[in-house]
């Protein structure tokens, strides 16, 4: 009798559902906003603005600190892709591209006396030339751009009547992550101790990536990118006793194969060398973040077996969002649309899997939006509508998905 009426209190009160958002730049925060506004729309009872805590990794910090002041996975499209949206919520781009001129007054200052004991070294000292050009490098800036139009804009957002960029204040955990530049210690945001820290300087030191921004100081200690430690850093949401945790990751290696470029017409980069040192250096770093998150999904999955883990990224073979141009406005709507169907597509080849898990927490996938082709994030200019042919397609070729993954599922189910 105990265990039954156990049983029944798990199922009618409210699930606790968390949301823990990773990194990874412009590209990153976009193809979040599409991805929320797909997942938000697809799935019954589910409410962005109302989860139990929030995570966030550099620009995932971004996207948790306007979701936990109650602006919703729509409004962020309008203010962050569509810039429809009022001031302050009407969001630039152009705020993250501003030069660091006071870093590079303050580095050029120190450049006389760097030259005078470099060129003391090789002439006097007899010391290599290359260990001379080693100290020159002390007057290269740490951060090419400045992050503090950033913090402004968060500040001005999070300041309107309702919202607050105050830790203290909000209704619900919000957890930011950076890096101590000094100890590589990972920096909790939002936990006692550093909840005094206003959430828009706290967002500004997690995404100050190193090399593109300067480290933030804060209470004498040098912040970087979160992202440096952990790539998402979930089990500081887990430790509260989730029941549901979404998981995003905007960033994943690029994978390409023989067996799968007659799929893709024309693609871009059959081989990634052909892209040059940028591209190179990119599934470099996506490969190392990606390796880790892989290692921390395994260790989450045994240390908080009683949490059920819903975990979404991009298709590793989607050059699209691999060799994105985010700073376009409209590149920015194309991928943010793209993000947002590719996200769909997803929830409708993993629905009979889904269905289940959610179903243990009282949300649904709602099939009927999920089957409906003619669904858009936003209107992108160049895409021309389809026609009624064309829609009919479309959505025959998603029930067709559909049915493949209900079979597949079935088929598992049995072999198990």
């Amino acid at each position: 009798m105990a265990a039954r009426t156990e049983k029944t209190h798990k199922q009618t009160r409210k699930p606790r559902i968390g949301l823990a958002l990773a990194g990874g730049g412009p590209l990153g925060a976009i193809y979040e906003v599409g991805a929320l506004c797909a997942l938000e729309e697809s799935i019954a009872g589910l409410d962005f603005t109302d989860c139990e805590g929030y995570l966030g990794v550099s620009a995932g910090g971004i996207i948790a600190s306007c979701l936990v002041n109650g602006l919703t996975p729509r409004e962020l499209c309008a203010g962050f892709i569509e810039n429809s949206s009022a001031p302050p919520d009407h969001f630039d781009p152009a705020v993250l591209l501003h030069p660091h001129w006071d870093e590079y007054a303050r580095r050029i200052r120190k450049l006389p006396r760097l030259l005078s004991e470099a060129l003391w070294r090789v002439l006097v000292e007899r010391r290599s030339l290359l260990g001379a050009l080693e100290l020159l490098g002390r007057a290269l800036p740490t951060g090419l751009l400045n992050s503090d139009a950033l913090a402004a804009q968060l500040k001005a957002m999070f300041s309107l009547p309702g919202r607050s960029d105050d830790f203290r204040d909000l209704k619900k955990p919000l957890l930011l992550v950076a890096t101590d530049l000094d100890s590589g210690e990972a920096v909790a945001f939002g936990t006692p101790g550093w909840d005094h820290v206003p959430i828009s300087r706290a967002v500004q030191a997690s995404a100050a990536l190193p090399g593109l921004y300067p480290p933030v100081r804060i209470d004498g200690r040098d912040l970087v990118d979160g992202a440096l430690k952990k790539t998402v850093h979930a089990s500081l949401l887990l430790d509260r006793g989730l029941d549901l945790l979404f998981m995003l990751n905007p960033l994943v290696p690029y994978e390409v194969s023989e067996s799968d470029l007659h799929l893709r017409a024309k693609p871009r980069i059959p081989k990634l060398v052909d892209g040059g040192l940028p591209v190179v250096l990119s599934q470099m770093l996506r490969s190392l973040i990606h390796s880790r998150l892989e290692l921390g999904m395994r260790n989450y999955a045994k240390s908080h077996p009683q949490t059920d883990l819903l975990f979404f990224e991009p298709d590793h073979r989607d050059a699209k969002l691999f060799l994105a141009n985010t700073f376009s406005y409209r590149h920015r709507r194309q991928l943010a649309e793209h993000a947002y169907q590719a996200t769909r597509a997803d929830l409708l080849h993993r629905a009979p899997q889904l269905q289940e898990q959610l179903a243990r927490h009282g949300l649904s996938l709602n099939m009927e939006r999920l089957m409906d082709p003619t669904r858009v994030l936003v209107d992108v200019w160049d895409t021309p509508s389809h026609s009624p042919t064309e829609r009919a397609l479309l959505h025959l070729d998603e029930i067709l998905n559909l049915l493949e993954s209900r079979v597949q599922h079935a088929q598992e189910r049995e072999a198990a």
